[in-house]
């Protein structure tokens, strides 16, 4: 009888055991990051031995409040535009972001910008090039001829936008270029971390009515056709983290076994240690 009840206790224990150990490995395999999560833009087998079309193009970014315009007007004769320009702009090496805050020209809440002589403008909603013909246009009506040969660039001030979450180096940036992409956004801010999401990157986008919240998928190459694979200005970037973040075992096949051999060393003589009592 004593030695069925012994027996009866070991099997017990070795399924306690073997639970744990089942339990562990669960863990183990749950906490690692499988590579299609690391990976962006994946193509699918069939895709691979084609070339894959990019068609959707960025529409053309229209105004919104508290952008920054930067706009110049040349003729043949300087003297007669210079009121409408900057006083910085007789130093074409002063450059930067500090320069485009003080000579730049921003959209107030109403929607207008405040110019030279020309007065309050509204821009809201409205392209560069629609901008830009409006004021050549307002230009040749009111102050110029045909013959003074005016010219009128109208740009946004750099594009900014801000990157936060499981990102190397979050921050705000400004890009002086005219249209930017998601990736080199990212990659400008040293590229998501292991931990971070690439399948439900997060963008809070600005409109007229207010804002909106956005989710592309990184990991695949439909991302470059949609409509949020090119960065707006002021654009908020989130990266949340994974679950694997959560759970704490490591995000490496590495750093889980390492994790996992040491829960089983501490098992292992906490046992040994209950056993001897």
């Amino acid at each position: 009888m004593l030695t069925y009840i012994c027996f009866l206790l070991d099997s017990i224990t070795m399924s306690k055991y073997t639970t744990i150990f089942f339990l562990l490995v669960s863990l183990f395999l749950t906490s690692c990051i499988p590579t299609k999560s690391l990976t962006y833009l994946q193509q699918e087998e069939s895709q691979i031995s084609s070339d894959f079309a990019i068609t959707k193009k960025p529409d053309p970014y229209r105004i919104q409040i508290n952008d920054l315009l930067s706009i110049r007007i040349k003729s043949l004769d300087q003297s007669q535009v210079g009121m409408f320009n900057p006083v910085g702009d007789q130093n074409p090496n002063a450059t930067g972001e500090e320069r485009l805050y003080y000579d730049g020209f921003r959209v107030n809440e109403h929607g207008n910008i405040r110019m030279p002589t020309l007065g309050e403008l509204n821009v809201l909603g409205y392209t560069e090039d629609e901008i830009r013909e409006m004021l050549e246009k307002k230009l040749l009506e009111e102050y110029f001829t045909e013959e003074a040969n005016i010219f009128v660039t109208v740009k946004l001030a750099g594009i900014r936008y801000t990157i936060m979450g499981e990102i190397s180096n979050p921050g705000s940036r400004i890009i002086y270029r005219d249209e930017l992409s998601i990736m080199e956004a990212i990659a400008n801010s040293g590229d998501i971390t292991l931990t971070g999401d690439r399948k439900n990157v997060v963008i809070v986008r600005q409109y007229p009515y207010g804002q909106r919240v956005h989710h592309i998928d990184l990991t695949t190459i439909e991302a470059v056709n949609s409509p949020y694979y090119y960065i707006n200005p002021n654009d908020l970037i989130l990266i949340n983290p994974l679950p694997q973040k959560s759970i704490g075992t490591g995000t490496t096949a590495i750093q889980s076994i390492t994790t996992l051999a040491s829960i089983l060393s501490l098992i292992t003589t906490t046992i040994i240690l209950i056993n001897r009592l």
